[in-house]
């Protein structure tokens, strides 16, 4: 494998945000990495999948946050990258419990959309795990009624990105997007 690098980079414009716009969760039983299309020249590109998993669309406002850690170690040749979601959902229901709950005991593909419009699938290959969290009511009345969840997914690439930059690509790319419903 080559580990030259093969381009540059000059300083971009100013015109970008920070923060996520929302979740696409989907049941690992429903997207292996042998199902991705990635691009033929933009190879860390997803164009599209096979088959039509099913993306479960949570919104998200305020507080989430996306990061990718590089864990590189000289010692043992190796790297990998540890994908770390940090989401907020407010207001505490019976339904959201539930696939809290289910969530918690699964392993699932996650698809993040941030405020830029980008696509990036975490887990790829090994999924997420919900490693933390909390259901939570605070003490004052300004206080978060709801659930915080870190998700994590340790993979051998960063996550990946779409071609997609609208949900309307999405499925064009071949995934079924469902809302979810109002609490």
């Amino acid at each position: 494998m080559a580990c030259d690098i093969s381009l540059g980079r000059v300083t971009p414009c100013k015109d970008s945000v920070g923060g996520l716009d929302a979740i696409y969760l989907i049941n690992e039983s429903e997207l292996s990495y042998d199902n991705l299309t990635f691009d033929a020249v933009m190879t860390d590109s997803i164009e599209g999948v096979t088959g039509t998993p099913t993306a479960y669309k949570w919104e998200l406002k305020g507080t989430s946050t996306f990061t990718q850690n590089i864990v590189s170690s000289r010692e043992n040749g190796t790297t990998y990258f540890e994908q770390v979601l940090e989401l907020t959902f407010t207001r505490m229901d019976a339904y959201t419990h539930r696939e809290i709950k289910l969530l918690s005991y699964g392993n699932p593909k996650v698809i993040v959309k941030d405020n830029n419009g980008n696509f990036f699938l975490v887990g790829a290959k090994h999924g997420a795990d919900v490693t933390g969290g909390t259901i939570v009511t605070g003490g004052a009345m300004g206080d978060l009624n709801g659930y915080t969840l870190t998700l994590t997914a340790m993979e051998q690439e960063p996550a990946y990105f779409f071609e997609a930059t609208t949900e309307a690509g999405l499925t064009s790319a071949g995934f079924t997007i469902v809302s979810g419903i109002a609490s």
